[in-house]
């Protein structure tokens, strides 16, 4: 390869937006990094005897940080290669790495597209990152996202981070993927564009994970949290180009991935439990539609947006008393009034059909 031809490669590869200091960064090497193998193992200070609490003997062991089947399980289903996907603590450690790894504290910036999801200006403000704004704009169709904006803002305040949330929560809008893989190729280069789908099983859409071939700076982050209903056991994945997965793994902690967690989450993939996910999916996608209808039919209820998601939004002409009355009957939904432009709204989650009845009969004044 010619030098014009590699020095092209590089400026094409998202190492190119990685921060300069972490680009040849090699993390913490931990003793299960090594692939050693081994009958009796004493290169990681462990117990040599088991704990009374752990039936099996494996507790004292520290786990593999990527478990390979965890990945080829988790990259079968998404529709990657194993080695495109990062496997860490839920949607949350995704965000976090990729703000550590590519912004330079007090330097650079991310944008999000208020209102949306609060941990992307978290993460920023935590690593001591500026935060740019492009709200969603609201009009009769509902939310929308101005792609040309973006773009614009990302040239002028020199955002590192683009956070999409789609479907949008708590919007619940599906953005289009064209509109996606556009802005991603007008920012090649100066941005990665980071597309957050945990809510996606629910729109019965195509992924963004397809853009990756074309366009090196697209990011997806995917949790087993919502669809697969694993929120406690925290797995959510990263996919993006394997350069740029090498680096969030040289960043990542030595063990994020707690054994039990993992074998739960394969109980999850396996067949069987996905054909009843897929069921439950159907389910919520019949229910949100019901219930999005029936809000919208109430009065005091201002307005229902439409959803691809597991959650309605809802504004209300009096939202704490709505939110009150809900309480009063145990029903817990959330408060959406400090977010951005949300001053009387409350999103509420798909439960099970009771469930999401119960909360027509108490905003209709049917439970007291």
């Amino acid at each position: 390869m010619s030098a014009a031809a590699e020095a092209l490669t590089v400026a094409s590869s998202p190492l190119a937006l990685v921060r300069e200091d972490l680009r040849d960064f090699s993390g913490y090497q931990s003793a299960r990094s090594q692939r050693l193998q081994g009958s009796v193992w004493l290169n990681a200070n462990e117990s040599p005897w088991r704990n009374d609490a752990d039936g099996d003997g494996t507790l004292r062991r520290y786990p593999d940080p990527q478990p390979q089947a965890l990945r080829d399980a988790l990259a079968e289903l998404y529709g990657c290669t194993p080695g495109q996907l990062l496997a860490g603590r839920g949607s949350d450690e995704g965000i976090d790495l990729l703000v550590r790894a590519v912004c330079r504290p007090g330097g650079d910036a991310v944008l999000v597209t208020t209102p949306t999801f609060g941990m992307y200006a978290v993460s920023a403000r935590l690593h001591g990152t500026r935060v740019v704004d492009v709200p969603l704009v609201e009009d009769a169709r509902g939310w929308g996202c101005d792609f040309a904006a973006i773009a614009a803002a990302v040239r002028r305040d020199g955002a590192k981070l683009v956070f999409l949330c789609s479907p949008g929560n708590p919007t619940g809008t599906l953005l289009p993927l064209d509109d996606i893989a556009r802005l991603a190729s007008e920012l090649e280069g100066k941005a990665l564009v980071v597309v957050d789908e945990a809510y996606l099983e629910f729109a019965d859409a195509p992924s963004a994970i397809s853009l990756l071939p074309a366009q090196r700076n697209v990011v997806v982050l995917r949790t087993l949290s919502k669809a697969h209903a694993l929120a406690a056991a925290r797995i959510g994945s990263v996919i993006a180009d394997e350069d740029l997965i090498d680096v969030l793994r040289r960043c990542q902690a030595p063990y994020p991935l707690p054994a039990a967690c993992t074998a739960q989450a394969l109980q999850a993939l396996a067949p069987q439990a996905r054909s009843i996910t897929v069921q439950h999916i159907a389910t919520v996608r019949g229910e949100r539609e019901q219930l999005r209808v029936a809000l919208a039919g109430l009065p005091g209820v201002r307005r229902v947006y439409d959803s691809r998601a597991n959650f309605v939004l809802a504004r209300f002409d009096d939202a704490q008393a709505a939110f009150d009355a809900l309480l009063a009957a145990g029903v817990v939904v959330r408060d959406m009034r400090s977010a951005p432009g949300l001053g009387d709204a409350l999103r509420i989650s798909l439960g099970t059909p009771e469930q999401n009845r119960k909360v027509l009969e108490v905003l209709t004044g049917g439970v007291r």
